[in-house]
């Protein structure tokens, strides 16, 4: 079970080390990028409302909340996933996550309200994030100086501007790299 545990790194859950789901694909943001983000994202988080798609261990929102942000709607379609986020949110007492066991593009559809932060990390090798980013602005649900986090395949290649998004910052760990995107 050594090797289901995620820290988070700041805030007010600061080493807090919580388990996660043994699911085929699921893998945390490691601590050290988790770190970087999260410097980056230093004066976006408190207040802000967030989006974790594709929640899978919640490291990116649980995080978020350690640090401040006024509330995180974490989305995750695997129930053994979901039910473990859902007790890491009670453990930790977490008042401002919502948790919605639900496919990202459903939940997609439904919802109406932009966030200030998106975080997205949907399973790899599913060329699943061009239509993500194509729901997200075609909902109008990243709201005006909102930021995306992405994590994707470090050979992938996509054209944000089709999406009036830049890339702010960029970061690479092994084969994945991490962009955040305004």
């Amino acid at each position: 079970m050594k090797n289901n545990l995620l820290r988070i790194i700041g805030g007010e859950w600061r080493s807090r080390k919580l388990r996660f789901a043994d699911v085929a694909g699921l893998r945390p943001t490691p601590d050290r990028v988790r770190e970087t983000l999260f410097n980056w994202l230093q004066t976006q988080v408190p207040g802000a409302r967030c989006l974790d798609l594709f929640a899978g261990s919640g490291a990116l929102g649980l995080e978020a909340l350690s640090r401040g942000a006024g509330e995180v709607v974490m989305v995750e379609k695997h129930p053994a996933a979901a039910r473990l986020l859902r007790e890491n949110i009670t453990l930790l007492g977490a008042q401002n996550a919502l948790l919605l066991h639900d496919d990202a593009f459903r939940y997609l559809q439904r919802e109406t309200v932009g966030f200030d932060l998106i975080f997205l990390d949907p399973p790899f090798r599913q060329n699943l994030l061009v239509p993500v980013l194509e729901a997200i602005v075609d909902k109008g649900l990243l709201k005006t100086g909102g930021m995306i986090y992405l994590e994707q395949e470090a050979d992938t290649t996509i054209d944000f501007e089709r999406f009036n998004l830049t890339i702010h910052r960029a970061t690479k760990a092994g084969q994945v790299q991490s962009l955040l995107l305004i």
